[in-house]
């Protein structure tokens, strides 16, 4: 009886145990789906996952917006992005992606905006982009890009923003932008950037954004900014910049807002403000020329003239300074361009 009983307890066993893995795997899937929030609308689902193990392997199909974000991902599979043809956005922020498969994008032609900030990328794979015609948006913030190569960018037929900022940047070549004819800003910023090329800025037809903040650069020729005349936004700060050519910023009749602040200049070319702010227009904006070492001469004389008529829309008034002559040496720009003593 008691072996009849023994056998009956095995059997039971040999049912649960089926039941009890099935049940594992059940609990499993909640516990990976407890790492993504769902939102279902009539345009599309949107996915959120904070913090998964792994890429999700299934999202719904009607999926347009997913985030896979603040994880340690370091790769994705190459048939990632199969199942959910119509999405629009993808943000892969803050995990730590090495490399892109060439076609991860394929199967989603409509996507528009692809985040990959703060990842561990050196390098894209040529043709990553060969069917994203629709993205209008590409953040690449916080990698270590060393190179920007202009293949990679071939196929962004419709790119408007392009992030390519705080990475280890150290030149660009003059062609990159040449196929981005829809490009309207462009961040640059916190490289290590000593130099750009004349015609670098060449290709878009419109650019409105402009930041090369944070970088290394020495000077600012006469060419950089000549292909952009509609340019309304341009940060050079913090930079190293000792020289600007005179006509470095002729043609910019639309600047609406410029940061020269943190540099290393200590005078500017006679006509260089010609065709920014009062007379020709006023700057909506405003302007820093601050924590520059000027040296308050006669051939200073052009841009206090120039302070003194758009004072009003001048930031850190206190903090742009004479570094010398002596006799003016620590006094504000603007109360010895107010002297009208140079």
């Amino acid at each position: 009886m008691a072996s009849g009983q023994h056998r009956g307890s095995l059997q039971d066993l040999n049912i649960r145990l089926p039941r009890a893995l099935f049940l594992l795997a059940l609990l499993g899937r909640v516990s990976s789906l407890e790492e993504c929030q769902m939102l279902r609308s009539a345009e599309g689902s949107t996915v959120s996952c904070y913090g998964p193990a792994e890429f999700p392997s299934s999202v719904p199909a009607d999926t347009v917006h997913l985030s896979v974000e603040f994880s340690n991902l370091t790769q994705l599979p190459a048939a990632a992005l199969q199942g959910c043809p119509g999405l629009r956005e993808l943000h892969l922020s803050s995990n730590r992606l090495q490399a892109l498969s060439p076609g991860l994008l394929a199967p989603v032609p409509g996507l528009r905006v692809l985040d990959l900030t703060h990842n561990a990328l050196r390098s894209l794979p040529p043709g990553l982009f060969r069917t994203s015609a629709a993205l209008s948006t590409l953040v690449l913030r916080h990698n270590q890009l060393r190179a920007a190569r202009a293949p990679w960018l071939q196929g962004l037929d419709a790119l408007g923003h392009l992030d390519l900022a705080e990475n280890r940047l150290r030149s660009l070549p003059a062609g990159l932008l040449l196929s981005l004819g829809a490009l309207h800003t462009l961040d640059l910023g916190y490289n290590q950037l000593e130099s750009l090329p004349e015609g670098l800025l060449r290709g878009p037809r419109r650019l409105q954004r402009l930041h090369l903040e944070g970088n290394r650069l020495r000077r600012l020729g006469d060419g950089l900014l000549a292909p952009q005349p509609f340019l309304r936004v341009l940060f050079l700060n913090d930079n190293r910049l000792s020289a600007l050519a005179p006509g470095a910023f002729r043609g910019l009749r639309q600047l609406d807002m410029l940061d020269l602040s943190g540099n290393a200049l200590s005078s500017a070319p006679a006509g260089l403000w010609a065709t920014l702010g009062r007379p020709a227009r006023d700057m909506q904006h405003g302007f820093d020329v601050s924590h520059n070492p000027w040296v308050c001469d006669k051939d200073l004389a052009d841009l206090c003239r120039w302070l003194d008529a758009n004072r009003h829309k001048m930031f850190s008034q206190n903090d742009t300074r004479c570094a010398g002559p002596g006799t003016v040496k620590g006094r504000r720009l603007l109360d010895v361009a107010e002297l009208g003593s140079l």
